[in-house]
């Protein structure tokens, strides 16, 4: 991506080095751990739910405050989020007002080991999510890392998909979607809260599309090989794929976010028309998805 004089955003809490869980003893070996956090990254439901559900079997090792310095490659990966979250913040300011609305820019959270969030406590092993209580993205920036060793998922515009997704999550608060669909998944029984939750993902991913559609435009940001970046990342966390990987087979059934041809596909949706009205996840048929 072409981020080079472009703005850093003021709208991020730094909380790296501040004190965490180090060491974490989680069984299944580090790869399984890597695939089960990106799996909770695209978990569509309630981050608390997600949280919660894992910080008792993923926290094990004491907290620490010692003192921490960040690596070359962590600082530029800073540098590189808090850019890529101004460019979200300029294109949805000017979508949003195109709408007759405001648009409230979200808080990046960066934390090392653990954080508190207003949906509770997360360890960096259920990876990046939303907390729509403080309206909020947390992420971890070693899960960059752990995307390309782990999956061979690479790239900066990758990266930036992560972020934009994150995103994509605050946008559906902001106009609603979001407390919906949680309402609606809460309503219902296992299988439909698991189609509605990869509608929201789906939808979040297509966000993500029309954010980096709107940025290009504006910043002229996209270079050659950076859609193909994001397409392959979104294919290589599609459900059946990380499931497959993680235990040789895939379940339909459990399926919480999409395929891999889904996410791609409705990310490619955004990035080719940037019209949010295209994006309606949640009116057509599951099995249209």
């Amino acid at each position: 991506m072409r981020l080079n004089g472009r703005r850093e955003s003021s709208n991020v809490s730094d909380r790296r080095g501040s004190g965490g869980a180090r060491g974490l003893k989680i069984g299944g070996g580090i790869g399984a751990v890597i695939i089960a956090a990106i799996i909770a990254w695209i978990s569509g439901g309630n981050p608390l739910d997600v949280i919660t559900s894992n910080v008792g079997n993923m926290m094990s090792g004491e907290q620490t405050s010692e003192n921490y310095t960040p690596t070359e490659e962590e600082e530029e990966l800073a540098r590189f989020s808090r850019q890529i979250l101004a460019g979200t913040e300029d294109v949805w300011t000017k979508l949003f007002a195109s709408m007759g609305k405001e648009y409230e820019a979200p808080t990046l959270v960066l934390f090392t080991g653990s954080v508190q969030s207003a949906c509770g406590s997360a360890t960096a092993a259920v990876g990046p999510f939303y907390c729509s209580a403080d309206q909020s993205l947390y992420i971890d920036l070693s899960f960059f890392r752990d995307m390309r060793k782990t999956l061979g998922a690479d790239g900066d515009f990758a990266y930036a998909y992560v972020i934009a997704h994150e995103v994509g999550h605050h946008v559906q608060h902001l106009l609603g979607v979001l407390d919906d669909a949680h309402s609606a998944m809460n309503r219902s029984d296992k299988t439909e809260a698991n189609n509605i939750s990869v509608r929201i993902e789906l939808q979040a991913d297509f966000l993500a599309g029309v954010w980096a559609h709107h940025d290009n435009k504006m910043f002229n940001s996209i270079e050659d090989g950076d859609i193909e970046e994001a397409l392959d990342a979104s294919m290589k966390i599609g459900d059946d794929y990380l499931q497959k990987k993680a235990q040789g087979y895939a379940v339909p059934d459990s399926f919480t976010h999409g395929t891999s041809d889904q996410r791609s596909r409705w990310l490619k949706r955004g990035l080719s028309t940037g019209d949010i009205s295209k994006g309606d996840t949640f009116s057509i048929p599951y099995s249209n998805l």
